[in-house]
């Protein structure tokens, strides 16, 4: 699976205006919701919020990913959002995270699922692919880095 198949170009945030955890996660499902409008924005909050309590998605080295399972849709949807300033997201490295992946997927996914989450995975584990998301200047710049990846692997 491809990320560029899942990826919700319309919700991508260049630089998110929010500072929280909680803020950052309700700026990204509004974005998904806007481009899905099958989604509610609310409903998705909300799982991500239970996801986080279970442990935080901020897997370390300025990344998170935060995911979640929703009723109802029919297939992965992701989004991505970048703060410059970087975001208290609960690292296990006690770090600010400066990239969000955001993973949606229907509650029946399995496999799929856990597939998604070890692309996106080893994608963020390359830090030349930190640095040129960090580096784009533009919408474009960043899809282009993320589809460039996407053809790699």
């Amino acid at each position: 699976m491809k990320l560029m198949e899942i990826l919700e170009a319309d919700a991508v945030i260049l630089d998110l205006g929010a500072q929280g955890k909680r803020d950052v996660l309700a700026e990204m499902a509004a974005g998904v919701a806007k481009a899905q409008p099958r989604i509610d924005a609310e409903q998705l909050l909300e799982v991500l919020l239970e996801r986080e309590k279970l442990q935080s998605t901020g897997i370390g080295d300025g990344v998170a990913i935060p995911h979640g399972k929703l009723v109802g849709l029919d297939r992965l949807v992701a989004s991505f959002a970048r703060s410059s300033e970087g975001v208290d997201f609960e690292s296990i490295d006690g770090q600010p995270t400066h990239h969000i992946f955001l993973l949606v997927v229907p509650e029946h996914s399995g496999g799929k699922y856990l597939k998604a989450l070890a692309r996106i995975s080893r994608f963020f584990r390359d830090p030349l692919f930190r640095e040129k998301l960090s580096a784009s200047a533009t919408l474009d710049d960043l899809i282009g880095t993320i589809r460039d990846a996407d053809e790699k692997f």
